[in-house]
């Protein structure tokens, strides 16, 4: 597989790198000439300033990895051209222009795969399979918090659409139930032009519930998901790739002494191999191109994520609870 990466920035880097460990990488992109011929030189492949000069060589598919604002316009030249396509998160930023893009990659037999690595995580994948075997018991409600201080390379979306939406996305798929309702609480306290916190809760059908907190304003970076379920409660650490399953009973008491309450605990940490996320995600979007099948992330999942994630904002605007789709 010939794959190209637009945008060789610091995520594109990444991408870029894992693509040249693995033979794959065909070439890349960037608008500014040093960047690109920096990567070119460092992955001894060609770099192009235009992608549609890219898009006219050998290659099969194209990781996008530019500005939100030029995914949509990129994404639907590349599949017009008969390439693959991988678009890094949020992807459009729009449910209804991705509902379009993937209509087309759709009609042209293409792959369309959306870049939410958190999903490709193995203590993600871990909890997922946990949940469908029964072993937690029934899902109740699972709460997210992804918080840190600002990046600097953020600048045209807010912190739902860049950090928020690994969480919707992941919990959305976690729960594996459609969102009815979102209320969101969140704003701009460092002056910015886009939200930098948020809060947002989430509706889902036959009573499970969601609860996402992030921001950029937290001076301490935290990754983690927790899973209240019937039989166990289950925290998952994302950058630990770890999970503690936990459950307690409670012994007889006495009535005079309810200060001290005998309680037997069940407490079991799981660490899983590591590894990268990134690279696992960068290989389903190849097999299932080489393969012709769906990836992990299709555009119509990812269509109910953006969903989710405009409600939010227009709920965090409104002051109301907003209904999803």
């Amino acid at each position: 597989m010939h794959v190209g990466v637009i945008g060789v920035g610091a995520m594109g880097q990444n991408h870029a790198r894992i693509l040249a460990e693995r033979g794959d990488l065909a070439g890349v992109v960037d608008v500014t000439p040093a960047v690109a011929k920096a990567a070119g030189e460092r992955y001894s492949v060609k770099h192009y300033l235009s992608y549609q000069e890219m898009l006219k060589g050998d290659v099969d598919a194209v990781i996008v990895v530019t500005p939100t604002i030029t995914h949509e316009k990129i994404a639907t030249d590349a599949i017009k051209a008969g390439k693959h396509v991988l678009l890094e998160k949020p992807m459009t930023g729009n449910s209804d222009s991705l509902k379009a893009l993937t209509d087309l990659a759709r009609k042209s037999e293409l792959v369309l795969a959306g870049g939410f690595t958190e999903r490709h995580n193995p203590v993600v994948s871990f909890a997922k399979k946990s949940l469908q075997a029964g072993e937690f018991g029934e899902l109740i409600t699972a709460a997210t918090r992804r918080v840190s201080s600002m990046p600097s390379r953020i600048r045209d979306v807010g912190v739902v659409m860049d950090l928020g939406v690994h969480d919707i996305d992941v919990v959305q798929w976690v729960v594996g139930k459609r969102a009815k309702s979102v209320y969101a609480l969140g704003g701009v306290r460092e002056g910015m032009k886009h939200e930098d916190h948020a809060n947002i809760l989430i509706d889902f059908e036959h009573g499970s519930s969601g609860f996402i907190e992030v921001n950029w304003l937290t001076p301490m970076k935290v990754r983690k998901l927790a899973l209240t379920c019937s039989k166990n409660f289950v925290e998952v650490d994302y950058m630990e790739q770890s999970a503690l399953v936990a459950s307690s009973s409670y012994k007889p008491t006495e009535a005079g002494n309810l200060y001290n309450v005998p309680l037997e605990f069940d407490l079991r940490r799981i660490a899983l191999k590591k590894e990268e996320p990134l690279k696992r995600e960068l290989a389903d979007f190849i097999d299932a191109a080489e393969k012709g099948s769906d990836p992990l992330v299709t555009g119509e999942s990812a269509i109910e994520t953006l969903k989710i994630a405009e409600a939010a904002l227009e709920s965090m605007v409104s002051g109301k609870k907003v209904m999803v789709g």
